[in-house]
């Protein structure tokens, strides 16, 4: 349950370090940049909102899903303010809209295709989470360079050798290289993955990686946020 929390968590996949000013759905985006404040708090909101469909609830007004979600209902208007308009007032939010609206925002109407690179414990545990494929990330392939685990089977994958991976990416167009190993190897494995072909990397090395700029990585540092989590509780104790 450990690492189903930890990925059930990050299931969202976000663009770092790119202006968010690509998006051409249902509504109007003038042309400037989004803050990554702003982009960060968008699966948030699409989390909390598929929550409200899921009771069939139909609309509600920025004071209701502040009261929910715990942003300010100002900072709510203002967020969604940077795509177009959602709302109207004294009706509020049509929800199911909104939901889906911030969905083309974030690029969840379309599908990707990942290969995962390190089926340790946590690479096997995001390879067991059913939820991404549902998300739209389909997880082609594992791989690893062990040769006590090359070939075993994790839910319908067969670990393939690391070797393969330049192939692979190349032959099947993976767009997401996710990356489960340690940090040593990491950028190595980086600089392959982006030779081959992918456009994002999904990090959970505990390193930065140094990419081309048409390249986006999205980092999560497990061992930085429990160090967040110690920080929080022990000046709750001052």
């Amino acid at each position: 349950m450990f690492w189903y929390n930890i990925i059930k968590s990050v299931i969202v996949l976000t663009k770092d370090n790119k202006k968010a000013n690509d998006y051409t759905g249902g509504v109007v985006v003038a042309s400037k940049n989004i803050s990554m404040a702003v982009i960060r708090r968008l699966p948030k909101y699409y989390r909390y909102l598929g929550d409200l469909l899921s009771k069939d609830i139909q609309r509600i007004s920025s004071k209701e899903l502040s009261d929910i979600i715990g942003f300010t209902a100002s900072q709510i208007r203002q967020d969604l303010n940077n795509f177009g308009g959602f709302g109207q007032q004294g009706y509020g939010y049509n929800i199911e809209d909104l939901h889906n609206e911030i969905g083309k925002i974030l690029g969840l109407n379309k599908s990707y295709s990942a290969v995962l690179v390190g089926a340790g414990n946590l690479g096997q545990a995001i390879a067991n989470y059913s939820g991404f494929k549902n998300a739209g990330f389909e997880i082609k392939a594992l791989f690893d360079a062990n040769p006590k685990v090359i070939g075993l089977k994790i839910r319908d994958f067969e670990i393939l050798d690391s070797d393969l991976i330049e192939e692979y990416v190349k032959e099947n167009n993976i767009e997401i290289g996710i990356l489960c190993v340690p940090k040593n190897g990491a950028q190595q494995l980086a600089d392959r993955l982006v030779g081959s072909g992918v456009k994002g990397i999904w990090n959970f090395a505990p390193v930065d990686l140094n990419v081309s700029k048409d390249v986006i990585v999205e980092s999560v540092n497990l061992t930085e946020s429990l160090f967040t989590l110690s920080y929080l509780m022990n000046e709750e104790c001052e």
